[in-house]
């Protein structure tokens, strides 16, 4: 059985910008037929309004925190940081239900949708009910994420996390941690109940919170339990300096080094943040074959620090980004936010484009970032090959040259323009698994039930 033919006048096709794109998705909901060169519409098919481009995969999404954003924006102590932060969203944390956390999903994803985003990978380890208790139905956390993305129609890979300890030096989780208790078994049951539902673009993975937060035998015991199995293994490693410490302190290693080291890494290993290594880590994760998830707009709004991002380019390493703690939420801006932040820190432009000597140099920032985490971000969410063409998921986006960003730009130029001049997504529709999820003039009405959550939560 067939599904939807599209058509686009021009398309952004392996690397560049093609004429007269012909799409088919299958039933399967990836791209069953991808031919460029047809000049004219065939009658059956539904002509896009703008030029099309692959949607992105969102790597790392915290969706409980979405109810946090703007929440944290006031010192309230002589000194602010991480440490101060992740102390106050746990007060959301020891509060939110099942049903407020499947209203703030389901508005936050809306919004992922409407920012140029098809999939998104929830890094879940928010579990248990208030009182620390499993729920009668261990899994009730992650179906309300579940059924928050069904709604949207934006993909999902849940990522339950193992979650044991406060610190390498603390045996056990503080009292505000006790919703997030997972040992090696209660994570492989989640991942496998996930997998049991069956649901259409729906799929699981496993993750480590931190190596700070998981005993070095367990990491061991679920990587042997995972022998075999392709999912997506994820790892929160080097956002802080602190933490990076501690590691040191108490390993003698580095947390990268230790990964590297402990023989763990490999194609399905996902780094989150690795925002403080050395040019050896670097190089370890590159022969690895593991990948890296940047959260450029999280990590400046934690004061983290910047990754090195020309070392990271400059080697085979896959990159993805998500938008974290949610304090951003669109694909555009988290690209920008990427390259800027090299240029504050570098004091030069144009950081991320390719210095290689024509013809196989990239020349623009914006389409070698692009097209590096358009590839790193499926291979993050475990989904195979990435963009317009046969195999990959049946996911697009029409951007709006009507959008002030983009009115008057040349052709060329047109995804540079929409990184770095169009401070909005500038998305007019979005084709999720061959279907249309999203039009700008018509967006999901996600508000009222989100509103009733926040009020909830923190009081009219």
């Amino acid at each position: 059985m067939s599904g939807a033919r599209l058509w686009a006048d021009t398309a952004w096709v392996r690397g560049g910008w093609a004429r007269g794109v012909l799409l088919r998705a299958g039933a399967d909901g990836r791209w069953a037929e991808v031919a460029s060169g047809v000049a004219l519409p065939p009658p059956d098919a539904t002509v896009l309004p703008g030029p099309a481009i692959p949607a992105l995969v969102n790597a790392h999404s915290h969706a409980f925190q979405r109810a946090f954003a703007g929440l944290a924006e006031r010192r309230d102590g002589p000194h602010d940081d991480f440490w101060s932060w992740r102390d106050r969203m746990y007060g959301v944390a020891l509060r939110i239900t099942p049903e407020q956390l499947q209203a703030v999903a389901r508005h936050l994803y809306a919004e992922l949708v409407a920012g140029g985003w098809s999939h998104v990978v929830e890094f879940h380890y928010l579990h248990h009910a208030p009182d620390g208790r499993p729920y009668a139905d261990e899994a009730t956390m992650a179906r309300a994420l579940a059924e928050a993305a069904q709604d949207v129609g934006i993909g999902l890979t849940v990522l339950p996390v193992l979650y044991e300890r406060a610190g390498f030096a603390q045996p056990a989780l503080r009292e505000d941690q006790r919703r997030f208790a997972a040992d090696t078994e209660r994570v492989l049951r989640l991942r496998d109940t996930v997998r049991g539902w069956a649901l259409p673009q729906v799929g699981a993975g496993v993750a480590v919170h931190s190596l700070r937060a998981a005993r070095p035998a367990s990491v061991h015991a679920l990587a042997r339990a995972l022998h075999g199995d392709p999912g997506p293994i994820h790892v929160h490693v080097a956002e802080q300096p602190a933490e990076v410490a501690d590691c040191l302190a108490a390993t003698g290693r580095r947390p990268v080094q230790w990964l590297a080291e402990e023989g763990l890494l490999d194609a399905r290993w996902q780094l989150v943040h690795a925002t403080h290594t050395e040019p050896g880590e670097i190089a370890a994760v590159a022969a690895s074959g593991a990948g890296v998830v940047l959260c450029p707009g999280t990590e400046a709004n934690l004061g983290d620090g910047l990754c090195d991002l020309p070392g990271w380019l400059a080697g085979p390493t896959p990159l993805a980004l998500g938008t974290d703690s949610h304090v951003t939420r669109t694909a555009s801006e988290e690209l920008r936010w990427l390259e800027y932040g090299q240029r504050l820190q570098l004091r030069r432009r144009n950081v991320a484009a390719d210095a290689a000597l024509p013809p196989a140099a990239q020349p623009s920032t914006a389409a070698r970032l692009f097209e590096r985490v358009l590839a790193g971000g499926c291979a993050a969410a475990g989904l195979g090959p990435a963009g317009l063409r046969v195999g990959a998921r049946a996911d697009l986006l029409v951007l709006d040259e009507a959008d002030p960003g983009l009115v008057g730009v040349p052709a060329a130029h047109r995804l540079d323009a929409w990184v770095f001049a169009a401070p909005q997504a500038a998305v007019k529709q979005a084709w999720l698994a061959g279907r249309c999820r999203f039009e700008a003039a018509a967006p999901p009405d996600t508000g009222p039930a989100f509103a009733a959550a926040m009020a909830a939560l923190h009081g009219r």
